[in-house]
């Protein structure tokens, strides 16, 4: 699956295959799978109006800087480090891209057995 989505004023190209989970892994040694599962109250969140303190504290923004490099990484693999990358942007608005790559996301986890 491949999106391409604008931020900062740059189209972004992100893609998610079945090596995806295993260059998270080899870049952040993390499970990619459980590290979705923390982005579960991200993924209900339409608006800046919707975050609480109660959401705020238990959501991590770094696993969604990784899984949009990871994405970003596996759509053009000469992409730098994420910190050289995230510094390439001005600005890295997560709420008005997230539900971009939900889809995305979501297609990793997700059985397409009934």
């Amino acid at each position: 699956m491949e999106k391409t989505v604008m931020i900062d004023g740059k189209q972004v190209q992100f893609k998610s295959n079945g090596a995806t989970p295993l260059k998270y892994k080899m870049q952040f040694r993390k499970d990619f799978f459980a590290e979705i599962l923390k982005l579960h109250k991200l993924g209900k969140l339409k608006n800046l109006d919707e975050i609480d303190d109660d959401v705020l504290g238990t959501l991590d923004f770094e696993v969604f800087y990784n899984i949009a490099w990871t994405f970003a990484k596996t759509a053009d693999s000469s992409l730098p480090d994420p910190e050289t990358w995230l510094e390439s942007f001005n600005e890295f608005p997560i709420f008005d891209f997230i539900s971009e790559l939900q889809e995305m996301i979501m297609a990793n986890i997700q059985s397409k057995k009934k």
